[in-house]
């Protein structure tokens, strides 16, 4: 089997190019990181699919009247693999893009902000003062005052 080595280059061109646009703040540059992996995926399926051949939907006899055998009959399941990815692709883009004209009707911005409670939860680790557990032991009185009670003194 022979690799076409422009696709494979093209392939790995277009999943590197959506890999760094796929960690940008914005929402529609995702978005475009997502299309071009996807797109990328798709062709490393027809490289991987071999070498092109006659359809895989033949009569038992061709026009000469000889018996086609399977030799030369291109393997359907990539293509329809690309078909199916193709259909996915078209899916989450739509999702991705109700999520950034939501986000651009909310504040004017595609851009992705800092969750405040993420922030806080990953100072507490900084600090080695996240609990282990969420859950108390209900056994000791003394533990479920303490559960009740979280980092700032509110209670729950």
């Amino acid at each position: 089997m022979t690799v076409n080595l422009t696709l494979v280059v093209l392939a790995g061109i277009l999943f590197g190019s959506g890999v760094v646009l796929l960690m940008a703040r914005s929402l529609v540059r995702a978005l475009l990181g997502v299309l071009l992996m996807s797109n990328g995926v798709n062709v490393v399926f027809l490289v991987a699919s071999g070498a092109p051949g006659r359809a895989p939907i033949v009569g038992k006899a061709s026009a000469d009247g000889v018996t086609v055998g399977a030799d030369g009959i291109s393997d359907p399941l990539p293509q329809a693999m690309v078909l199916t990815a193709i259909v996915i692709t078209l899916a989450v883009t739509a999702y991705c893009l109700a999520l950034a004209h939501r986000s651009w009707q909310l504040s004017s911005s595609d851009n992705v902000e800092d969750d405040p409670e993420d922030t806080r939860i990953g100072q507490l680790a900084d600090s080695d003062r996240v609990p282990d557990t969420d859950y108390a032991d209900t056994t000791d009185p003394h533990a479920l005052a303490d559960a009740a009670t979280d980092d700032r003194g509110d209670h729950r």
